[in-house]
């Protein structure tokens, strides 16, 4: 049954802006997520509520965090076949224990239309006047959000420490060292495989999956795995299947459920990259919460577990990871 308003009204003041927990070691607070590296070589990997977009953090939604673990979880657990992934178990709804990876320096965005609004968007460069972009020469006379000729990869460095992307080609990760050439062809062939799998799953639940972001690394014998997230609102666009020939025909944006529907509202009132950034109202907010749920249940076909509003986050994780401290 689809999410209402009321079910998410008492969930406007739940969220989890960070999730320090002195009693795990060797924190890294990343954009998003919590990470904390045990001694014995796992990882615990928190997803707050923080929303990151523009190389900053806008704000924070209502149990995002809890989305986008569990969303990952599916994703993971259907496409084990194509990769191996850094997952050991799921300890909270926000908690994944991980192997621990040495991050390949190398973000590999795969992409099926034209489309995007941030400063490494294809569309934003396009529109721009450029044709040549991360080692492809794409056609003068492409429409905003219209399908590519054909599937690419169009990789950025990895920021560290909340850095900033930037825009990559095949030929500058080799000359930089960023990867060997068995090592970029490894994670090329596995991100479309990975892709392609998506693309079929959301077809199937009504969805384009238009473009999204993999993470790999290293473990320690050596071999490619998969990390981060998958194919979750924050690291994936999708539109609505059925909305796409109409909204393209008529030159607009089509219907979708990832974190542009946020990006769109910043982009409506300033300049992101220049200006600050207006503080974002509550209702905004709850909007949101309530289109990451519903890409949970679009995607899944499952109805999202609302937790209990009444106990905070921050202790429910507390008391899940008491014995890994």
């Amino acid at each position: 049954m689809p999410i209402t308003e009321a079910a998410l009204a008492p969930y406007a003041g739940y969220v989890l802006p960070e999730a320090a927990l002195p009693g795990l070691p060797n924190r890294y607070r990343g954009k998003v997520r919590e990470n904390y590296d045990l001694p014995d070589g796992r990882r615990v990997i928190i997803a707050t509520d923080r929303l990151s977009a523009f190389d900053i953090i806008l704000t924070t939604i209502p149990l995002k965090g809890q989305v986008l673990t569990q969303l990952a979880r599916w994703w993971f657990e259907r496409t084990a076949d194509l990769c191996p992934n850094h997952v050991l178990s799921y300890p909270d709804p926000n908690v994944l224990v991980a192997q621990r990876l040495d991050i390949l320096p190398v973000e590999i965005v795969v992409r099926d239309y034209l489309a995007g609004s941030t400063s490494t968007a294809i569309l934003t460069m396009y529109k721009a006047g450029r044709r040549e972009m991360y080692g492809h020469t794409l056609p003068d006379g492409l429409r905003a959000n219209q399908k590519l000729p054909q599937t690419l990869i169009t990789p950025t460095s990895k920021a560290f420490d909340a850095g900033h992307d930037e825009e990559l080609s095949p030929a500058g990760i080799l000359e930089q060292g960023l990867l060997t050439g068995a090592q970029w062809e490894e994670v090329s062939a596995r991100a479309l495989a990975l892709f392609a799998r998506g693309r079929e799953i959301a077809a199937q639940r009504g969805l384009i999956l238009v473009d999204t972001k993999y993470e790999f690394g290293l473990d320690a014998a050596g071999r490619i795995v998969l990390a981060d997230e998958i194919h979750t609102p924050d690291s994936s666009r999708y539109w609505f299947a059925e909305d796409y020939a109409r909204a393209f025909a008529a030159g607009q944006a089509p219907a979708s459920f990832d974190k542009d529907f946020i990006r769109r509202w910043v982009v409506a009132r300033c300049d992101p990259y220049k200006d600050p950034v207006p503080p974002i109202p509550d209702a905004v907010r709850l909007a949101t919460a309530r289109v990451y749920i519903e890409a949970y249940e679009a995607i899944t076909g499952e109805d999202f577990p609302l937790p209990d509003p009444s106990q905070p986050p921050l202790a429910r994780i507390a008391r899940a990871l008491t014995a890994f401290g």
